[in-house]
């Protein structure tokens, strides 16, 4: 499926993005300058870049040593979201009404919870750290996987071949394995590439509000939030925190939009006529 990602303009666009994201997130913390404390409110110079902070530090360093936390914090909304919403959404169309009507009954309860209170009111309980804010976002947010794979599963459920690996005793497992993931997993990379995206909102929103992440840690929604009380001094300073955070959602959208082109007869035929006419 990458290959034909990477055979869309706009899938190696949001790809090169999404790198560049990833390389800030692992490479950022140390390629940070060192540079000491400053005076305040800077503007933005050959030594800091970016300006200083209300406290004199170097904000393009402190962007630089957010990203990991930002980004660690968006993969984990997403990667809990869909290990909490696909093995449901699977085995609620194979396992019988039972299963079924429960767990469709607490997906209704999780999207019909306030999101932002329920989230404030479970990391008050458990601890203001971003593993307990960002598992509880990751709950949150499975609905969307729950619902993709149960539509994707329904529509393959009740073939000819599934319905003959069934009558010949074979497992659900095997079943899945076989038959059923290969028609799933197309739409769950939809879902997970627009989850990632969300997750970057998700983050910055509970970041920008002191959730997750508390001061001095550096994060993009932290960094945006302290500029905003300076804005008299430093009216420029919310622009590049905002502007890192609006490109990886664009990419991560764009990355949604090319996964779905290329998936299923469809996406193949495109990819196809795009090879014949660059013959």
């Amino acid at each position: 499926m990458l290959r034909r990602i990477l055979t869309l303009r706009a899938g190696r666009l949001a790809v090169g993005i999404l790198l560049v994201v990833a390389l800030l997130a692992i490479l950022g913390p140390w390629v940070a300058p060192d540079v000491p404390t400053a005076k305040p409110l800077q503007s933005l110079s050959g030594d800091h870049w970016l300006g200083t902070d209300y406290l004199g530090r170097d904000v393009f360093s402190r962007l630089l040593e957010g990203s990991r936390d930002s980004v660690l914090g968006s993969v984990l909304v997403a990667l809990v979201a869909l290990v909490v919403g696909v093995v449901p959404g699977l085995l609620s169309v194979l396992l019988g009404r039972v299963f079924e009507w429960t767990t469709l009954r607490l997906v209704d309860t999780l999207v019909a919870l306030p999101f932002l209170v329920f989230a404030v009111a479970v990391t008050a309980l458990l601890g203001n750290g971003l593993t307990q804010a960002m598992l509880v976002t990751g709950v949150l947010v499975s609905p969307l996987f729950y619902r993709v794979t149960r539509a994707a599963t329904l529509a393959v459920a009740h073939s000819q071949y599934v319905e003959a690996a069934r009558i010949s005793g074979a497992s659900i497992g095997w079943i899945v394995r076989r038959h059923v993931w290969a028609k799933v997993l197309p739409p769950i990379a939809v879902a997970l590439a627009q989850t990632i995206g969300v997750g970057f909102i998700i983050v910055s929103s509970l970041t920008f509000l002191g959730i997750g992440v508390q001061p001095p840690a550096p994060t993009w929604g932290g960094l945006l939030a302290s500029d905003l009380n300076y804005l008299h001094y430093r009216p420029f300073a919310p622009l590049a925190p905002a502007l890192l955070i609006m490109v990886t959602v664009w990419a991560s959208n764009l990355l949604a939009d090319a996964i779905r082109d290329v998936s299923g007869a469809a996406g193949r035929a495109l990819v196809d006529a795009r090879k014949v006419a660059a013959r």
